[in-house]
């Protein structure tokens, strides 16, 4: 084939004079999309083979809400409103943080079977992968958050703002959990086995759920942890959540600026993590 022969092949939307350069990126954005649309699929496909890990990652918030709710919730009192309602905005949080740890321990299992290799194999974006076991856990979390808040409900938990804002309150702990699933990505990638990742999770999330407002008021903790358990993510989401889904009381005020802030935790969060995770997953695979 000669040189001339071989121009008028090559398509339009790679040369310069048709805006290839535009027209080749998109390319790529909808080719990743579309790949990683796949890999969420299977994902969720694979979760419903897999029906006991449904039923216990669904027993857990339940367990987490009758527990705090009657054995420490008749010696907690929370200024403005009843325990109830100050605990199930901290169950979300923990619930969808813990939920993050299947996200490592499912890319670390995904490694050492070989899977990722096979992923390899074939002609789809690199950040697919993880782009799709980030949305398929994100998803299900939404199941675990409807489970939630049919619980706190039978057991006293009222929305005292609007169906709105409680909603708007979902999604930003919706949000906070895919940013942090980029996070334990790469604990995932970076672990020897599945159950390393797993271990490895764990002391990341303890500091981060108890030490923070999610289940009691940073007022009675000692000055010294006080700083941190205010500023520190989970506390602002938690008192983000708190704030849209049940407002002001005349004894006790919300903290407003926690939603902007745990919005830019989210993305501050995510923006650092993916790029890392998409490069650490370069690295191993």
């Amino acid at each position: 084939m000669t040189a001339g022969t071989f121009e008028a092949a090559a398509p339009a939307a790679l040369t310069p004079n048709a805006g290839g350069a535009e027209v080749a990126s998109g390319g790529r954005l909808r080719w990743g999309f579309t790949d990683a649309v796949t890999v969420t699929w299977r994902n969720l496909v694979a979760y419903t083979r897999i029906p006991d890990a449904i039923f216990f990652s669904s027993i857990q918030p339940i367990m987490f809400v009758l527990l705090f709710r009657y054995v420490f919730g008749g010696a907690i009192q929370i200024p403005g409103t009843t325990y109830v309602n100050y605990l199930i905005a901290g169950v979300y949080v923990q619930t969808v943080m813990f939920g993050c740890v299947s996200t490592s321990v499912g890319l670390a299992d995904d490694l050492h079977k070989g899977l990722i290799e096979r992923f390899r194999a074939l002609p789809m974006a690199r950040s697919a992968v993880l782009a799709g076991r980030t949305t398929a856990d994100a998803l299900r979390n939404v199941l675990v958050l409807v489970i939630i808040t049919a619980v706190g409900y039978l057991v006293g938990f009222r929305v005292q703002t609007n169906f709105g804002l409680f909603l708007c309150g979902l999604l930003l702990v919706l949000f906070f959990a895919y940013a942090l699933g980029w996070a334990f990505a790469i604990i995932g990638l970076s672990a020897s086995n599945s159950e390393s990742a797993q271990l490895a999770a764990f002391p990341l999330l303890f500091p981060l759920t108890f030490a923070s407002s999610a289940f009691v008021t940073t007022a009675s903790m000692p000055g010294w942890l006080q700083a941190f358990a205010k500023n520190q993510p989970v506390s602002q989401v938690v008192d983000a959540c708190r704030q849209l889904m049940l407002g002001n009381s005349p004894t006790h005020v919300w903290t407003p600026n926690s939603i902007w802030i745990s919005l830019l935790w989210a993305v501050g969060i995510l923006a650092v993590f993916a790029p890392l995770a998409v490069w650490r997953y370069r690295k191993v695979s």
